[in-house]
């Protein structure tokens, strides 16, 4: 069934919001904001926006299952007169979808970028003077279909601040997303990327979710490795990264027993990964800072070796900006 939006809370304006690469990410947070009463677009593929044009955004949750109306394009253009942007393409199409909206953002546009890795924003200010905001996604979400985005678990975000940043986490806030306006939002980036760089990898190679792949002899004593190199290019780097991250990777097989990593899908789908910018990062950094990443090289290496048909496809027919899942 459609639903209609809420209403929003009068300390909470409206705000016009583009979601530029709308994968899983982009249109579950974008269908949060929509139907709680924000006037959202979806950016994305083309087989997702015709089905979102017909029916609505499918959101399928443990509590829900709805189509929400919202507007759905292909094109960068449709960011026009976005008040916020949430920036949810593969970090690899980070500077080429950076280069595609640019001439369609106002001054005031605030960039949220909700993707994987730790230096997205550093890249999106190098091409872009509209404010940004990196984002800490804690999610697990997957599109089971065109138009049909599924919520496995979790929710939050932790935003740095920036111009407009506090006004766009009133509006999750508002929306049931819980948010929090952090100064070591750095921190929560590199806590988050260690996560990744602990599983995405291993349930690619392996197919395998976060439950199954625990079960593995041996299995926690490599995810023991891979935290503690990256732990250690961390504090070469002078971040204090947020948190346990030991507990954390524990807590997320708990949490998300069934979830497959976005790596891992991407590999299914013979779609080029993520991995230079999760895995790969650490060992380029540890190799700069004189830190060895033994652990994190292997799994990198292996990764690429998996990936290269994906890689190959991709530079024969080049596609426009994917989006991150």
């Amino acid at each position: 069934m459609s639903v209609a939006p809420t209403a929003i809370p009068a300390a909470v304006p409206p705000l016009r919001i583009a979601v530029m690469g709308a994968g899983a990410v982009g249109c579950y947070f974008g269908g949060v904001l929509a139907r709680a009463g924000h006037d959202v677009t979806l950016i994305g593929r083309p087989q997702h926006v015709q089905a979102i044009r017909r029916d609505g955004l499918r959101m399928e949750t443990a509590t829900f299952d709805v189509h929400i109306p919202l507007k759905a394009d292909t094109e960068p253009a449709a960011a026009q007169g976005a008040d916020v942007v949430l920036f949810c393409v593969k970090s690899t199409d980070t500077l080429e979808a950076a280069r595609q909206l640019q001439p369609f953002l106002a001054p005031h546009t605030l960039l949220l970028s909700m993707q994987n890795g730790v230096d997205n924003a550093e890249r999106l200010r190098e091409v872009l003077v509209q404010p940004v905001s990196a984002a800490v996604v804690y999610v697990a979400t997957g599109m089971i279909g065109p138009g049909h985005v599924k919520h496995y678990g979790r929710g939050e975000l932790v935003i740095e601040p920036a111009q407009g940043a506090e006004a766009v986490a009133q509006a999750f806030i508002a929306a049931g997303v819980p948010t929090d306006v952090s100064h070591n939002a750095r921190g929560a980036l590199w806590a988050k990327l260690l996560i990744n760089c602990a599983y995405n990898a291993m349930s690619a190679v392996t197919q395998q979710s976060y439950g199954q792949l625990v079960q593995g002899v041996g299995v926690w004593a490599v995810l023991d490795d891979l935290v503690n190199e990256g732990l250690a290019v961390a504090r070469a780097s002078g971040v204090e990264v947020a948190g346990d991250v030991h507990e954390a990777v524990r807590k997320i097989a708990q949490t998300m027993p069934g979830q497959l990593s976005s790596t891992a899908q991407d590999l299914k789908r013979g779609k080029p990964t993520e991995i230079d910018h999760l895995n790969g990062y650490l060992v380029r950094r540890g190799e700069a800072l004189g830190v060895p990443t033994p652990t994190n090289r292997v799994m990198h290496a292996l990764v690429r070796l998996m990936q290269a048909p994906a890689l190959a496809s991709s530079v024969a027919s080049p596609s426009a900006a994917s989006s991150a899942s």
